[in-house]
Formats: structure tokens, C-alpha cells, sequence
């Protein structure tokens, strides 16, 4: 995903800059994760003289002093030194961040990448839920493998995005599409667990039903997502004699279509699974105190409600875990779209925080894989055969010798 938050993700290429020029504040990312204080007016007819590529050893002097010797027309001289501190500090913890992130990488893709195998590999698994479950680990491994890492990359390279033009258009729609296409299956997983405890007699999607679903899910997707790719630009401004390329969004100036993005991101990102759950939670409860037999349950239907409740409870830690990642990021978010004068959070914090919050929006993918491996017996049998093939080997040889006798 994107460099910074759940807004920035969905509606940004990377991090969160902030520009103060003339009065006005704009987002946009101009390399890396720091206050880049130039706009795309700026960037593409004034054609900056100043080359503002910094390496680690970028000190705050060494920004005054180039901000003295250059004259650069119509920044303002404070807000450009507050530029130089916010990198100084951010670059100070790149080799907290960086490590941190290859975790993040590492633990989510081998994790989603056993789940999808243990799903496609044992016939036993092949039921609705599980799809949709698969589906929520691809989605994951996708983010993992492919936009993170562009992305944090970007936010600590000092030459900007290098990764071409189809990328910069590509990079944003994955991004958003995977956080989309998570609240979607978490949200089929409901419905599902719904429609299996109220109406335990009807038929069960079949597999050509979830791959249509998911399919849809996908395609809603993409679509939602759309919109930030189609506003980013893709800017080299090496022939202005800037070592610089840019990957941004660039949202019409006229009207508040941003903020309503904005505001539709929250809700559907948000809100959406929550409710979905907790609609869903109440239906559940609902249907089994109508349709429970009094007197002592039978030993099938004992493992038949331990099952259900083992399944939701996988359904309730999942979407838990979704929203607590992501709620530090978006109450930043929301503080810097009502405080866009830095009064309550000062600008030489904002990088650091921005990316923390990334951090740990970007660990949601990492504890689905836990999470279903404690809950589910089948998955822990798949992990065990992974981890010790030997005592898998010879539990399955006790087996087929005792059937023979």
C-alpha cells in the first residue's frame, strides 16, 4: 500500500506532504516521506532551480544553507525549512522503518501464502467460507509482494519514484483495490456465516457461486479504486535540472471532490465490516435461540454449535484486528484533514507519525494466517504436516497399517 494512511492509500500514490504556499494547504508527495514544499504549479511551470535530493548524511544546516543560497521563487523560507527538519527526522529512523516493514513483508507473505496452500490443497476446505477466507489471504499477499514494497521504496528513495509510468497509474488502483477487496470478503464471510447458522437446511453456494462472487468482489474493486489513479500523475522534472520524478495525486482544484473520496473511503472502509459483523452477529443469535430444542443438546448438535462458534469467532478476531490496525491511521487522518494549519500536530512530526500509522495499517495482513491457524484444526494439521514431514509421514503409516489388520 501506500506510503501513508488509510486516506493516502486510497487516495494518494504515497505519503502525506504539507504545503503551505500562499495561504493554502495541498497534498502531494514530492519525494519520499517528507514536507515537500512545492505544489504542481511549482513543479511543472516554474521548473525549479533548487535540487532538494538528500541522502542519510542530510543535516538541517545543510538545508539552511542551500535554502540561503538559492533563491526559489515563491516558497516561503520557513515553511521550507520546516521541510528540511521533518526529512532530517524521518531519515533518522529509517533504519528502524525499513526493517520493520521487511517484517511485515516476510511474516504476511509466507503466511497468506500457506493459507491459500492449505485451502486449494485439501478438498475438505473447498466450502464458501474458506474461499472467501482464500480470497482475503490473496488479496493480502497481493499488497504485500507487490505495493508495499514499491511504495516504501519510494518514500525513502531521494530520486523518487523509478519505477516508470505504467506503475505510477497501476501502483495506486492495487493499492485501494486490495483494502476494497479485504472489507468485501470479510463482509461475504458474514453473509455467509449468516445464511449457514439461520438456515442451516438450505443449499451452500456452490464453487462456480464463489468464484462469481469473487470475482464481483474484484471488479467492484477496481472500480472503486479508480478514482485515485485516474487523478495521479506521473512527472519527471530531470530535464528542469531536478533529480527528481514524481508520482502524485493531482484532485481538481474547483469543489470538494476529494474530501467526499475522503468521506466515502471512511464509510465504505470502515464502517462497512463492522456493520457487517455486528448485523450479523444479532441475526446469528437471533436464529439459534428461535431454533434451539429444549433439554440436553446431542453430541452432534454440541459440535455442530462448537463449529459455528469457532467460525464467527474466526469472522469477529479477523474483522477486530482489520479495524483496530487501521484506526490510528485513520484518526490521523482525520486530524490532518480538520487541521490543515498544524496547529494540534506539528509539522516536523507528521512524516514520522504518518508512516508509524502505515506500519501499522500495513500488519493487518500479517494475523489472519495466526488467526485461522488457532481457530481452525484443519490448518493446524496442514501447518504440523509443513513443520515436522517426518511425524507426518509416520502418523499416515500407523494409519494405513491399522486399517489393514
Amino acid at each position: 500500500m501506500s506510503a501513508v494512511g488509510l486516506k493516502s492509500i486510497c487516495r494518494r500514490g504515497s505519503s502525506e506532504r504539507t504545503l503551505h504556499y500562499k495561504g493554502q494547504h495541498k497534498g502531494v508527495t514530492a519525494h519520499g516521506i517528507a514536507n515537500a514544499a512545492w505544489n504542481r504549479e511549482m513543479l511543472v511551470s516554474r521548473h525549479m532551480d533548487m535540487d532538494f535530493s538528500l541522502t542519510d548524511n542530510t543535516s538541517h544546516e545543510i538545508g539552511r544553507e542551500r535554502l540561503e543560497s538559492s533563491k526559489t521563487q515563491g516558497l516561503n523560507h520557513s515553511d521550507l525549512l520546516d521541510m528540511f527538519i521533518g526529512m532530517e527526522l524521518l531519515l533518522r529512523f529509517r533504519p528502524l522503518f525499513m526493517p520493520l516493514y521487511c517484517v511485515v513483508v516476510i511474516v504476511a507473505g509466507v503466511g497468506n501464502s500457506f493459507l491459500l496452500a492449505c485451502i486449494l490443497a485439501d478438498k475438505k476446505l473447498h466450502n464458501a467460507t474458506n474461499f472467501f477466507i482464500g480470497n482475503l489471504a490473496a488479496g493480502d499477499l497481493l499488497m504485500c509482494l507487490s505495493c508495499v514494497p514499491l511504495t516504501v521504496s519510494y518514500a525513502f528513495d531521494s530520486h523518487g519514484w523509478t519505477f516508470g509510468r505504467p506503475l505510477c497509474h497501476l501502483v495506486p488502483l492495487l493499492q485501494c483495490a486490495t483494502v476494497f477487496a479485504s472489507v468485501l470478503s470479510l463482509t461475504a464471510i458474514a453473509v455467509d456465516r449468516y445464511i449457514v447458522v439461520a438456515h442451516p437446511v438450505r443449499r451452500r453456494i456452490s464453487v462456480w457461486g464463489c468464484g462469481g462472487v469473487t470475482l464481483g468482489v474484484w471488479l467492484l474493486s477496481l472500480a472503486l479504486a479508480a478514482p485515485p489513479s485516474f487523478y495521479t500523475r506521473y512527472l519527471d522534472l530531470r530535464p528542469s535540472g531536478v533529480d527528481l520524478i514524481v508520482c502524485e495525486e493531482f484532485w481538481p482544484k474547483s469543489g470538494n471532490l476529494r474530501l467526499f473520496y475522503s468521506c466515502f473511503i471512511l464509510i465504505a472502509l470502515y464502517m462497512i465490516p463492522l456493520l457487517s459483523v455486528s448485523v450479523s452477529y444479532c441475526a446469528i443469535t437471533v436464529s439459534l435461540k428461535r431454533y434451539s430444542v429444549p433439554g440436553e443438546p446431542s453430541n452432534s448438535q454440541q459440535r455442530w454449535s462448537q463449529r459455528r462458534k469457532k467460525t464467527f469467532s474466526m469472522l469477529v478476531a479477523s474483522v477486530l484486528a482489520f479495524a483496530l490496525c487501521w484506526l490510528p491511521l485513520q484518526v490521523l487522518n482525520l486530524l490532518l484533514d480538520w487541521d490543515q494549519d498544524f496547529h494540534i500536530i506539528g509539522k516536523r512530526y507528521i512524516n514520522v507519525l504518518q508512516v508509524c500509522c502505515h506500519l501499522v495499517a500495513m500488519s493487518s495482513a500479517c494475523y489472519n494466517p495466526f488467526i485461522y491457524a488457532s481457530l481452525h484444526s484443519k490448518v493446524r494439521m496442514h501447518l504440523k504436516g509443513y513443520l515436522c514431514p517426518c511425524r507426518n509421514r509416520q502418523r499416515a503409516t500407523v494409519e494405513k497399517a491399522s486399517s489393514k489388520s
